[in-house]
């Protein structure tokens, strides 16, 4: 007696074209369904997905949204391991037959080259255990009309149409991946689809909001073409017993028998919202060409257990039901209703705020976990916060995007999925702060614009900016005389303008006020204990050959920067001097380094006309009031103890 095999069991699922209509529906299912399974969507975000068909896998731990397109093959490579993905299933394509009408090569290069992108990947990685390529019934072709026998599996693919055509081909590189390379590959070809979600290019939606808004419905030819509709739901437990019981190198069809002509369903919808049909069907122009009737045998997939639930009049109630509720849903489609649509005549969708309620929902979901997004990987700060993270045990990912980059902060954003995001990357210059003054549009960049979008962007997510800033806003002046111990105060207004680098930094520190999600810290003169980091302020006053000597705040990193960690967790907002302390000039500190490092180390001094002639431009000197930190942090160092114990101490 024989027993049915085991059903598959995925890991990490990746499905491509996971915004669009179907797919989305099949990831909510599986995400919802499967928690143990961790669901990987990935999207290019075109014109007809959208980001709100997936908001309820949002605030599911088990979610990942990737946005990105599937002819990226280094991506998709990176992704595969990175993911350590073992199941893909391929839905990402270009859809719509009018449109491959106009526009054939952008079917060949999603449809074809992209599935290539894929199976080559799935060839290099070999991580992959199932792979299941989306096809269409289109491939098919034109069934005859006097027939009750629908074609079956087996049947020759026989295209009509550009779209079809792409499909089919994408069908033959799978087949011969699957037996050349031995990758396991199962393909599914379905009938139309309709639902909730769905973009109105397409007949039905298309038809209710026509209808809704009292116009009329545009039909091809004389709407006597026949086509089988599943809904949704429906189709989306296919895939699921696909997934799970399909068998590896075989096709499966998903369909019904149950037929319509276009001229019957636009009378249904008509009925449902109270026209008359004779009034509004209107007979246009038809396609280049427009198969007649396209008929599937169902039988094989019924025998792994599935079957359609949904009727028709049930399911257009539903349908119908959703786009009177979400009339906005995919907001200016007067392009997608028009009765020959083209892509170019289609608004693409924008997402950015479905994104931000990503990544809510998925600090949601983390619960207290800790993940921080550190921006700077390359700088001094930027890599010291990820060694302090790696020592204790915090998660955390280092920024891809640049700072200016609107749309490459939010794909971060998306990837890593913070819980709080530290700003260390900003232009200081190299090998110091003159460089600015002849590179003022590449510092206003990154400095200003960069920094206020990546707040902006934390903002809308509701995610804590812990921002790097600069102290040398500031001069001693009357009220703040040196050696008086008087600092400034984190409302004092900046009064130094000597550099255009401090320049910027004041300004952007003004305009951060409004974001009540920012964490201002203001750093100076920063030291660590590696003496050998040409940033370090000790280094660089030991290579001098003369040095100024003048009292000033000044940041060790060291005992800062995991205070900056707990500033975060403490939730802390709005403006910090962040320095030890306390002042200590520069022959002070070469005294130290004198007694702790080197007996023989000798200077010379010079004062700031002489220094006025070596540098570009003139250098901040003060004190800053540090009240507020050492009361939040009463074991906080004076910076001369400080140096001693981090600095000179451990060297």
């Amino acid at each position: 007696m024989s027993s049915e095999p085991a059903p598959y069991v995925p890991k990490n699922v990746l499905i491509t074209g996971a915004a669009g209509f179907i797919p989305s529906h099949v990831t909510n299912r599986l995400t919802k369904l499967y928690p143990n399974y961790r669901i990987v969507a990935l999207d290019k975000l075109d014109y007809c997905s959208s980001l709100k068909n997936l908001e309820p896998s949002y605030s599911c731990p088990n979610f990942k949204f990737v946005k990105a397109d599937i002819t990226s093959a280094d991506l998709i490579n990176h992704l595969l391991v990175e993911e350590k993905i073992d199941t893909i299933m391929h839905f990402a394509a270009q859809t719509h037959v009018d449109n491959s009408f106009g526009n054939s090569f952008e079917f060949t290069i999603n449809n074809i080259y992209g599935t290539h992108v894929l199976l080559e990947a799935c060839k290099l990685t070999k991580c992959i255990k199932r792979f299941i390529h989306v096809s269409t019934d289109e491939v098919y072709g034109e069934t005859d009309l006097e027939t009750d026998i629908g074609n079956p599996e087996a049947s020759q693919l026989l295209p009509t149409n550009p779209y079809s055509a792409t499909k089919a081909g994408a069908e033959m590189l799978v087949m011969a991946y699957n037996r050349s390379y031995g990758l396991p590959t199962i393909t599914t070809r379905g009938n139309n689809v309709y639902g909730p979600n769905q973009f109105p290019e397409k007949l039905i939606p298309k038809f209710i909001i026509l209808a809704m808004k009292g116009e009329r419905l545009p039909i091809h030819g004389d709407g006597t073409n026949v086509r089988s509709y599943l809904y949704s739901a429906d189709v989306a437990e296919a895939f699921d017993v696909i997934l799970h019981k399909g068998v590896i190198g075989h096709v499966y069809n998903i369909g019904t028998k149950k037929e319509r002509a276009v001229l019957d369903v636009a009378a249904d919808i008509c009925k449902l919202v109270g026209k008359n049909a004779k009034e509004v069907i209107e007979l246009v122009q038809d396609r280049p060409f427009n198969d007649q009737r396209y008929f599937l045998d169902d039988q094989k997939l019924k025998k792994l257990g599935w079957q359609e639930r949904t009727t028709w009049e049930a399911g257009l109630k539903m349908t119908l039901d959703w786009y009177t509720k979400n009339p906005d849903w995919w907001g200016d489609i007067t392009g997608a209703l028009h009765p020959h649509p083209r892509i170019s005549n289609i608004a693409p969708s924008h997402d950015e705020g479905c994104l931000l309620q990503l990544v809510k929902g998925s600090k949601k979901a983390s619960g207290s976990d800790l993940k921080f997004l550190i921006y700077g990987k390359t700088g001094w700060i930027g890599g010291l916060l990820g060694k302090i993270c790696e020592e204790r045990g915090i998660a955390y990912e280092y920024g891809l995007g640049r700072l200016q980059d609107r749309s490459s902060l939010m794909q971060d954003m998306i990837r890593v999925k913070p819980t709080h995001v530290f700003n260390a990357a900003g232009v200081t210059g190299r090998p110091n702060v003159d460089w600015c003054e002849s590179h003022k549009v590449e510092t206003i960049r990154t400095n200003v614009a960069g920094t206020l979008t990546l707040a902006d962007i934390c903002r809308e997510a509701d995610i804590l900016v812990m921002n790097f800033a600069t102290g040398c806003i500031f001069e001693y002046d009357e009220q703040h005389p040196l050696g008086s111990g008087i600092g400034f105060k984190e409302e004092d207004k900046p009064n130094f303008t000597g550099s255009f680098y401090s320049k910027t930094k004041a300004m952007v520190e003004e305009l951060l006020k409004e974001y009540n999600n920012v964490c201002t810290l203001r750093v100076r003169m920063p030291i660590s204990s590696d003496l050998s980091n040409p940033r370090n302020f000790i280094t660089k006053i030991t290579r001098y050959d003369k040095v100024v000597n003048i009292p000033n705040s000044m940041t060790v990193l060291d005992e800062l920067l995991p205070i900056s960690i707990e500033m975060a967790k403490r939730n802390c907002r709005g403006i910090w001097n962040f320095t030890n302390p306390g002042v200590v000039s520069h022959n002070e500190i070469l005294e130290m380094y004198r007694d702790y490092i080197d007996p023989k180390f000798k200077w010379q001094n010079f004062d700031l006309q002489e220094q006025a002639k070596v540098i570009v431009a003139p250098r901040s000197n003060n004190e800053l009031d540090m009240t507020k930190l050492k009361n939040e942090f009463p074991e906080l160092l004076s910076i001369k103890d400080s140096i001693i114990k981090y600095v000179f101490g451990p060297n």
